[in-house]
């Protein structure tokens, strides 16, 4: 399992412009993050892994949105079935990274981006850190360039 540490480590290898942050409060799910930090939970972005065909699929999405799998499936033009949300033992072994705690980007594997536009209206976004306890703040550009994401529309 990759661990904050390895994340803090692979942002500064990489020349990253992003911090690592330990709210007070564990931060598992979107409301508890944006409550830790103040901030609008369309501020904090989930870092979400499908499968498609098997292929790791990583999407970046603003904390409201709500992912559909059918848009997916059309962007990929395949059918709805072949996209899969990645349980959380998937998560871990494609990622490093637990459920709660996957940042968008230092994985174990190498994985498609699409990214939430709606993000973009952000100055800075929170992702997870490594950990239920540590967040990432980084500004939708650097996560964008970071991660060579494909901006698409999610809706929200």
């Amino acid at each position: 399992m990759l661990t904050t540490a390895g994340l803090a480590g692979f942002i500064a290898e990489h020349g990253i412009a992003a911090t690592l942050l330990t709210p007070p409060a564990s931060t598992p799910t979107v409301a508890a993050a944006a409550a830790a930090l103040g901030v609008d939970e369309r501020q904090i972005i989930k870092s979400l892994l499908f499968l498609v065909h098997e292929e790791p699929l990583l999407v970046i999405a603003s904390g409201t949105a709500l992912v559909d799998r059918r848009l997916l499936a059309e962007r990929f033009e395949i059918g709805k079935k072949q996209v899969r949300l990645a349980d959380a033992a998937t998560v871990l072994r494609l990622t490093g990274y637990p459920v709660g705690g996957v940042p968008p980007f230092g994985h174990q594997v190498t994985a498609c981006v699409l990214l939430d536009r709606a993000m973009q209206k952000w100055d800075v976004v929170y992702g997870g850190g490594g950990d239920e306890r540590t967040l990432l703040s980084i500004s939708p550009a650097e996560l964008a360039r970071v991660t060579s994401g494909e901006w698409i529309e999610m809706g929200e």
